[in-house]
């Protein structure tokens, strides 16, 4: 547990250095709802004020970074943009977080504390990431519901975030459900082409995969007696190349269609945009599979992969253990 307590420390150690960088706006409109993944996990990536640069050129006004990097921290300084710091892992049904689920409730409670007691409780949110395998059933939606097995250390968690008045973070990849049941998962269904509903659920119609997944996530919160925790989707994609479904067409097809989608909420929550971090920023050589490489939207070298449009008027020209989170603005 070493390990864990080195990342809890470090993590509060940024917290304290990020206080004095950033305040945050929590209002969400339109393509501003969607950020995008900063990961690291290569030896050819831009400098981090070259990414900073890219993600203003480009108008990305949100940033999921995976630590507290100082040089990512240090050049968005004065960036404006929004910055979901995250530490460790994402919780998942596998032993590894199950082994420390135990630690993320004291954990989430000490953070908060703290930005409680410098008065930003408002200001900046403190939460945890989840990832799909910890529902049991998401099928239909409206009866979306946990494991069983995951249940006593995860209600105590989502309570904290209801008494808190924090999202879940949840990381959404319609590709991996549809690259593991393509028999029964239609391609145009997990990357919003279907031209019709493809499930009706208690009258709600069912066009596309990720709103059936994010809404068996509510059902399952409500079920679990928590009806007003809200939802932040803290990774999606869909990889250019390396497994099944894979293709650059497929990704962008994904890509452009999720960006549009999700500023018009679900079949069950209709009308409000959803926060959604894509991921990820770059391809990146040293992650493994080889699948894992090809998530991102730009290559090593900035250019961007997609015609992708985050606002702006600008539209690109293509030539688990834990994980707290803090969802804050920088303005220096």
């Amino acid at each position: 547990m070493a390990t864990f307590s080195s990342t809890i420390s470090s993590f509060m150690a940024a917290i304290i250095l990020l206080l004095g960088l950033f305040t945050a706006n929590l209002d969400l409109t339109g393509a501003e709802s969607v950020g995008v993944c900063y990961g690291m996990l290569g030896n050819n990536l831009p400098s981090a004020g070259e990414v900073i640069e890219l993600y203003k050129s480009h108008n990305i006004r949100r940033m999921r970074l995976y630590d507290p990097n100082p040089a990512a921290l240090q050049a968005l300084r004065g960036s404006n943009i929004e910055v979901m710091l995250g530490s460790g892992t994402v919780l998942g049904a596998n032993k590894g977080t199950a082994g420390l689920a135990q630690f993320v409730l004291p954990a989430l409670v000490n953070v908060f504390n703290a930005i409680r007691s410098a008065g930003l409780q408002d200001q900046i949110r403190i939460s945890t990431a989840i990832d799909m395998t910890l529902i049991g059933n998401s099928f239909p939606p409206s009866a979306g519901a946990f494991r069983g097995d995951v249940r006593s250390y995860l209600d105590p968690i989502i309570g904290h975030l209801a008494w808190a008045r924090t999202p879940l973070l949840a990381n959404i990849y319609t590709y991996f459900s549809y690259a593991g049941n393509p028999r029964d998962i239609s391609l145009p269904y997990a990357i919003f082409t279907s031209p019709s509903p493809v499930i009706w659920d208690q009258g709600r119609g069912y066009q596309n995969l990720f709103d059936a997944m994010l809404d068996s996530l509510y059902s399952a919160l409500e079920n679990a007696g928590q009806h007003s925790v809200d939802v932040v989707v803290s990774e999606s994609g869909w990889p250019s190349a390396g497994g099944f479904g894979t293709s650059v067409d497929n990704a962008r097809t994904y890509l452009s269609n999720l960006i549009r989608h999700v500023q018009g909420g679900t079949p069950k929550r209709p009308g409000k945009a959803i926060e959604t971090y894509l991921f990820a920023m770059f391809d990146e050589n040293r992650k493994e599979p080889e699948l894992e490489k090809h998530f991102g939207l730009f290559s090593p070298n900035k250019q961007a992969k997609y015609p992708l449009s985050f606002g702006g008027g600008r539209i690109w020209d293509v030539s688990a253990e834990y994980n707290a989170t803090i969802s804050l603005k920088s303005d220096m």
